[in-house]
This record gives structure tokens, sequence and C-alpha cells, in this order.
């Protein structure tokens, strides 16, 4: 309507100025004259701009007729398409000047306008590889989604065009969040481009998410055969997708088949923790504690981490503490100085009762490195070497509101799991989880509950059973003892 609205408005003023020239060029005096071969004319300024403006049609008019002149004169010399080129080229200039302007109101961002231009394109060349594919992309930029999955599927029809359209309708569904769907046309894809790398990323990450962990090693075996992969990352993530393939069939309860799979995992990748762990559980369930002890030792060379502790421990699962603490004294000599390996030798020392040697095998990382986990630890200690309750629920209080430590975040958005997993939870990314600590997050709630029995000293006849209670009036405590803390800073 505004449109509509704005011409008019121009047309009533080109009227407007015209007839305000003609009336000026009608007031001037005097004209033109022209003298020709004992001819002369003179015309008036008015009539000489018109005699001009005729003149100048006259000689297109001529030029236009010269060429078809010259077009027809081919023809009856034996050139059976010079009449049609002739036309044709004009069409040709016409949309070729149409599909360029398309092209650059689509890189402008100017969706509708590229659209409009690319059907006037379509009109004169007839050339719909070109021409779809402009509406396509103007439509989705648009947001007319059902337009452009529409022409997508007209792409569909030419084998020229089909992987356009499938990789475009895969795009809308994956924006749409139908993975099925969006499977389907990423196979399809891959069928027809295997070598393609987006397509392969695609169809790895719908397939990881679908749990096709087979189909995603042979799409992760392509990307090697292809050369889009380096081989050592390809070792790395096919290690990732054997050991998802053990977990799945672990749920299955087919405890063979995921031993077997867990321990092919650990031999593709031995530094990958949840692969280590799930084979040596394996092997512990074997019977083969001596692999077992090989396989975590490994991995805990390469990166110490609490569930390969805790898997070492499940080895001897009876044994007291005193004999735990001397059963670990050879993993804790691999990385002396790493933090895991001084937390879990502080956390053995408090289980065999010995709180001096827990504090020094925790050293200064409750000062330089608190959280939750070596603040909890120090009020064991604490505990233990018979501190008063202030001190031991002041260093409560601090774990309470202290970072949580190390865990399985993405290194692309960030996320926190719970526990490994191949692919993230959040942006869906393959193999983004890494053992570290999370940018600038507080813990909200305590992670060290198993411990606090041992920290508080439940009687004996309560150690078996559970305190859910007693734990909240802890947390309760150390909370109190914590605003004091913070009113007295404010005195």
């Amino acid at each position: 309507m505004l449109w509509s609205i704005i011409k008019v408005f121009v047309f009533i003023a080109l009227v407007a100025a015209a007839t305000l020239g003609a009336s000026y060029l009608l007031d001037l005096e005097g004209g033109v004259r022209i003298v020709m071969a004992g001819y002369e004319i003179n015309l008036t300024p008015l009539k000489a701009v018109m005699a001009l403006v005729v003149l100048v049609l006259a000689i297109w008019l001529v030029m236009k007729l010269a060429g078809v002149l010259v077009a027809i004169l081919k023809f009856i010399n034996g050139d059976e398409t010079a009449l049609s080129r002739y036309f044709d080229r004009n069409r040709q200039e016409k949309g070729y000047r149409a599909l360029s302007e398309g092209i650059l109101a689509l890189a402008s961002g100017e969706g509708v306008i590229a659209m409009t231009k690319a059907a006037r394109a379509e009109k004169y060349l007839r050339k719909p590889a070109l021409t779809n594919l402009i509406t396509a992309q103007a439509a989705e930029m648009s947001g007319d989604r059902r337009k452009a999955e529409e022409v997508y599927k007209r792409l569909l029809q030419n084998d020229k065009t089909r992987f356009v359209g499938i990789r475009g309708i895969l795009r809308q569904k994956l924006a749409e969040g139908d993975t099925d769907t969006a499977l389907k046309l990423a196979q399809s894809a891959f069928a027809l481009k295997p070598r393609h790398p987006e397509v392969q990323d695609t169809l790895l990450e719908l397939q990881a998410q679908t749990s096709d962990w087979k189909g995603a090693r042979e799409t992760l075996n392509a990307k090697l055969k292809y050369g889009s992969l380096p081989r050592d990352v390809h070792k790395r993530r096919d290690a990732v997708l054997a050991l998802s393939e053990a977990r799945d069939v672990l749920d299955e309860g087919k405890t063979i088949e995921a031993r077997e799979a867990a321990i092919e995992a650990n031999r593709l990748s031995p530094d990958l923790i949840p692969a280590a762990v799930l084979a040596a559980r394996g092997y512990i369930e074997q019977g083969n504690k001596r692999n077992a002890l090989r396989v975590l030792n490994k991995a805990w060379l390469v990166h110490p981490h609490p569930d390969l502790a805790a898997a070492f421990a499940a080895i001897e699962p009876d044994e007291t503490p005193q004999e735990r603490l001397k059963r670990f004294a050879k993993l804790l000599k691999v990385h002396p100085e790493n933090r895991e390996t001084k937390l879990l030798k502080a956390e053995l020392n408090i289980a065999a009762e010995d709180f001096p040697g827990a504090r020094r095998a925790l050293g200064d990382l409750a000062e330089v490195e608190p959280d939750a986990r070596a603040l909890t630890i120090m009020a064991a200690v604490e505990r233990g070497e018979g501190a008063s309750d202030a001190v031991v629920k002041g260093w409560l209080a601090r774990a309470l509101s202290a970072p949580r430590g190390p865990q399985w975040v993405c290194e692309k958005c960030h996320h926190i799991h719970a526990e490994w997993v191949p692919a993230c939870e959040n942006c869906q990314s393959f193999d983004t989880l890494s053992w570290t600590a999370p940018p600038n997050t507080a813990m909200t709630t305590p992670t060290g509950l198993e411990m606090l029995p041992l920290i508080v000293g439940v009687p004996e006849e309560q150690k078996a059973e559970d305190t859910p209670d007693d734990e909240d009036d802890i947390v309760m405590d150390a909370e109190i003892v914590e605003e004091g803390e913070e009113e007295k800073a404010e005195k």
C-alpha cells in the first residue's frame, strides 16, 4: 500500500515537472534557426527540444533496424539461427542483468528484492538451477520457510541440483529439530557427496545423537579415508564411539560384549578415562586383576582422575584402610605434585585416621586452590585432630560457596555434565568434553556429604543408618557461621 502511494506521488511530481518545463520553454524568446541546402527552418525553444527527442529516438530505431537487417541477411545466406540468436541476445542481457541484481540483493540481505529479481531472471533465462537457488536462499532470509522448502524440493528433480536441494532441506529440518528426517537427508547427501566435510560432520553428529554408534564409526572411517580428519583425531574419536557402543551394550545386559567393546575402546585410546574405567571393571568382573591394574596405571600415567582411583579401589573392595593406603602407594608416586594425587592421598589418610598425614598430603591446596573437595577434606582433618566445632564449621562454610573444581565440561559451549557422554547434552557437539574446571562457577551445594558423618563424629550405633536430618543441620550451621563472618566483616 505504501509503495503504491509513493509511486502515485512520483508520477504526479514528474507530470508537474514536465508541465513547468514546457511552460518555461513557451515563455522563452527566440528559437533555433536551421539552414541547409537552401532551406531554412525556424523552431521555437519547445519545438527544438521536441525535435531533439525525436532525433534521438530515430537514431536508436535506425540502429535496431540495422541489427535486424543484418540478422535477416545472415538468415538468407544460410545461417538458420541468426534471427533466434539476435532476439535471444536481448533476452539474455535482460536476464543476466536481473540475475546479477538478484545476487547483489541477496548479499545485501534484501530477500524480497532478491526473489523478485530471480523471478525476472527465470523469465528471460530459463535457468532454474541458478534462479531457484537464489529464490530459496532469499526465502530463507525473509523467513518464508515454506517457500524455501518448496523451491528446494524443485531442485531435487534435477540430478545436477539434487545435492543442493537435499542440503537446503536438511538445514531446515535441523533448525526445526526434526532429527529423524534430518538423519535420512544427511545419509542421502552423504551418498551423493561422501567427500563433503559439512555433510560428514552433520551426519556424524546426528548419528551420535541417535546412538547409531556403528553408523557413526563408518562415517568416521569415511572422514579418514577422504582426508578430512587427521589419523590421531580419528583414533581418539573411534575410541569414543567404541566406548559409547560398549555402554549401550552394558545397558542391555550383555556383559561379555560390553567388556570386549570397552577393551577395544581402551586399546584404541588408552588415555580415554571412561574407556579405561569400563575396561578395568570388565577385567575385574572376569577376575583378571592384573590386566585391570595395567589399564588403570597406564591411564593414570597420562592423567590422574578420581574415576580411575575409584576403579583402582574396586579391585580389592574388602581391604582395610591401611592396606588400601599401602596398595595405592605405587599409584601415588606417579605425578606426586598433581592436584588429584594430593587430594586422593589426603582422603586415603583420613580413611586410615592418619590426620597429620592427610594434612601433609593436602599441602596448601586449601589456601592456594580452594574448591569444595579440598575444603571439605580440610574440615575432616581439623575434626580428626580435635579442632573446635567453630573451626570445622568455618571450613564447611567456605566449602559451601567454593567452586566445585574439575568437572566434565564441553569445550564448545562450557555446559557442565554430571558424567562423561560422547556428545554434549547442550550443543550436541561430538567429543568435546574435557575434565577441567568450568569458568566462573560457584558451588551452591556441598559435594562431600558422604564424609559428613566422619567430620561431625556420628556415634557408632548410627553410622549404618541414613542421617539426612543431621546433614541438613550441618549445612544450616555452616550457613549460620558464614553469615556471622560476613556480619563481622561489615562491622
